[in-house]
């Protein structure tokens, strides 16, 4: 059988369930897929999502590394920085990069972790 990767999940490790909910659910406008506890007060595990950006948080010990970066490649990354810029959320201004790279917003969770979410510049012909 021939080896398929289906897909990449990025484990962030957060927290605080209510601080992750407003930065990635009210700020970014994530749906939360599921959660998981083990038990009521065990530590959460979930699954938020936006399009085809699929992220799991987690409040257990050893998954994920606070400050951990993320490389997101997008389209639209002008439109998501001006939504984001319309909504009032005290702990970021985020501003957009243009490097080699492409143009590119990045965002830190409350958790510091980093999100660069890149728009790769279009090739010339």
């Amino acid at each position: 059988m021939t080896v398929i990767f289906e897909r990449t999940v990025p484990i962030l490790r957060i927290f605080d369930v209510a601080k992750a909910h407003e930065f990635y659910v009210d700020y970014l406008g994530f749906t939360v897929d599921w959660e998981h506890r083990f038990s009521p007060t065990a530590p959460l595990y979930t699954q938020v999502s936006r399009g085809a950006l699929v992220l799991h948080l987690s409040e257990h010990h050893g998954d994920g590394t606070p400050g951990t970066a993320v490389y997101v490649e997008l389209t639209g990354v002008r439109e998501l920085h001006a939504e984001l810029r319309a909504k009032a959320y005290p702990s970021l201004n985020p501003g957009l990069e243009d490097d080699e790279l492409g143009l590119s917003l990045t965002l830190l969770d409350p958790f510091g972790n980093r999100l660069r979410l890149n728009q790769r510049h279009m090739p010339e012909r």
